[in-house]
């Protein structure tokens, strides 16, 4: 990537597709490669200069789901892993060491590619790691992130405020100034019985006296009025984000996960995964996402590396393995099984 400068909002998943191609390729550790998908998205992505594949996985894997889109691999040229264990260590090692600039989840659980990149010192320090789905709806006039869907369980209220600062921070890469974000729950009004109403409260009021900073913040407030000026009308909201929302704060990862797979499946959404606070960019997609969820993922990569997510890695002294950033158990992070 050689570009400084991202100075106008991406509306569309293909606009950062664009926007990342044609320029210096990063180079993404690919850990488990061995699935058709994910060689599809890799084979374009190199067509358009967007990324440079290292591939890892069983290299006979590889070359036989290579075989099935027609495409040519030398197995000399792959980092053989035996077990997904091993290769998303060696995706690790590989950006520590700086023959890769950025990772990207091939055909493995989410848990095990999570658990190699928090637990090796890859997690900017101070900084809760988070997922966002970017997701392309047809006739909607702007991207949505849906944050979080993948990583954080159940986030309490200072992880919900960390986890919407790196989505406001994400929005600002792809060239939103002041995006608008909507803390979801399943009423806009303030109710005690719904926890995830007082967290909003208490997000929208830091936003306001600059705990939460770069974006307009406001919640509680329902999916529909979120998204729709029109219920927002109908319901007598007025606010700077009601139906205008850039992103949605979900109240956990279930809500999280479910409204991008039903946006995904229902609506024929394409949502590309990324994970943020980290020392460097990395692709989370589903193992059943289609080839242009997961270009777009590396498109937003490379657009994250151009935009300066290339911090020095810390040294193992300096470097916190712990997989929480906020005072919260570890149960309530990196899901067994989610993906």
């Amino acid at each position: 990537m050689t570009q400084t400068a991202t100075p106008v909002a991406l509306e569309t998943l293909d606009d950062l597709i664009q926007r990342a191609g044609g320029g210096d390729p990063i180079r993404v550790a690919v850990v488990n490669a061995a699935q058709a998908a994910v060689l599809e998205t890799l084979r374009e992505a190199a067509r358009r200069r967007i990324a440079e594949p290292v591939l890892i996985g069983r290299p006979a894997k590889v070359v036989e789901a290579a075989a099935a889109i027609g495409w040519d691999l030398d197995p000399q040229a792959m980092i053989e892993a035996e077990s997904d264990v091993e290769a998303a260590r060696i995706g690790v090692e590989l950006v520590q060491a700086g023959r890769a600039e950025a990772l990207m989840k091939g055909h493995l659980h989410t848990d095990t590619f999570m658990h190699a990149l928090l637990g090796n010192g890859l997690r900017q320090p101070g900084r809760r790691v988070s997922h966002i789905f970017l997701v392309d709806v047809p006739d909607c006039p702007r991207l949505l992130a849906v944050t979080d869907a993948a990583v954080n369980i159940a986030p309490d209220l200072d992880a919900k405020a960390q986890i919407l600062q790196n989505a406001i921070e994400l929005m600002h890469m792809i060239g939103l100034e002041r995006p608008r974000a909507a803390v979801i729950s399943a009423v806009e009004t303030v109710n005690p019985a719904i926890v995830s109403t007082l967290d909003a409260a208490c997000l929208t009021l830091m936003a306001r006296r600059g705990q939460i900073a770069g974006a307009e913040v406001d919640g509680p407030l329902a999916f529909d009025n979120a998204i729709s000026e029109r219920a927002a009308r109908e319901k007598g909201i007025d606010s700077p984000v009601a139906g205008k929302a850039d992103i949605l704060l979900m109240p956990d990862l279930v809500s999280g996960n479910v409204l991008a797979k039903n946006l995904e499946y229902h609506a024929g959404a394409t949502a590309a995964g990324v994970v943020m606070g980290l020392t460097v960019p990395a692709v989370l997609s589903s193992r059943a996402d289609p080839p242009e969820a997961r270009l777009a993922g590396l498109a937003v990569a490379a657009l994250m590396y151009c935009a300066g997510i290339r911090l020095p890695v810390p040294s193992p002294d300096e470097a916190e393995t712990t997989f929480c950033c906020s005072p919260q158990p570890e149960s309530a992070c990196c899901p067994t099984e989610v993906r």
